[in-house]
């Protein structure tokens, strides 16, 4: 058996709604764009809340990324982001899903963030969750360290190529699969979370909901001021995440993880 690991989604699983939107709102802070250019991206975000990510909906947010960052030095936005990442995306984020991932640090697994934002801006917020690392979509760069406006092979880190990506880590990492964990909002994560032994939907939308349903796969709502168990039988660690029997659980788990 290899090491066991657990994979994180961003967008509406970590934290609410579109963390590429919460870096335009610092940016524009920081006049670094005008109002219509927030404007046109806003609507995006406000489909974004009401769809999910539609395939349609992806395509929307990879070419407004390209198009805010198209000609911008990687150097400055990278320390840019750094500084919007800790005001506006690090506060939003899921006080039961950070649980979740201290968990299992504390088990002794690997923790990733894997999403189809820039791998920017994913190395940041894994970095200051203390996880192990981030996959995420590279924008292409200039000899002159500048973004070209196109990203890089394999293109943006979503569905089947995400999945690809876990895979590639977890041969590379020694990573057991069927022992690791998957967490995601979306079905277009479907891929990731069949690739795991043990996937959770976390703020599902309603064609996940209805697949963790049939597959009896762990289902949480954290969008609620309440965290709530909708259905499926939760893993012991998740619960004690969760619900608050954080102590006595965590021990169990970690001797399993032991054993």
């Amino acid at each position: 058996m290899g090491q066991r690991a657990a994979f994180f989604d961003l967008d509406r699983t970590l934290i609410p709604g579109s963390s590429l939107f919460l870096v335009a709102r610092g940016m524009y802070a920081r006049d670094y764009y005008r109002v219509r250019d927030i404007l046109r991206l806003g609507i995006r975000q406000i489909g974004f809340r009401v769809s999910g990510e539609s395939e349609k909906g992806i395509e929307s947010a990879r070419e407004a990324t390209l198009e805010f960052v198209a000609g911008r030095s990687v150097d400055e936005l990278r320390e840019m982001g750094r500084e919007i990442a800790e005001e506006r995306v690090l506060p939003r984020v899921y006080e039961g899903v950070a649980k979740i991932i201290e968990h299992h640090r504390d088990a002794g697994d690997m923790t990733y963030l894997c999403t189809a934002s820039p791998i920017e801006l994913a190395e940041i917020v894994s970095e200051s969750l203390d996880m192990t690392g981030a996959l995420g979509t590279q924008g292409e760069v200039s000899w002159s360290g500048r973004y070209t406006g196109r990203v890089s092979p394999p293109g943006v880190l979503h569905g089947e190529a995400k999945a690809q990506a876990v895979a590639e880590l977890a041969q590379q990492g020694d990573i057991d699969l069927s022992e690791s964990y998957a967490y995601s909002d979306s079905r277009n994560d479907l891929p990731l979370l069949e690739l795991v032994g043990h996937p959770i939907a976390v703020n599902p939308d309603s064609e996940l909901k209805r697949i963790a349903r049939e597959r009896g796969w762990p289902a949480y709502e954290l969008r609620t001021r309440r965290p709530l168990l909708l259905f499926g039988i939760p893993s012991a660690f998740v619960a004690a995440a969760l619900f608050g029997a954080g102590v006595a659980v965590g021990g169990w788990f970690g001797r399993r993880h032991n054993d």
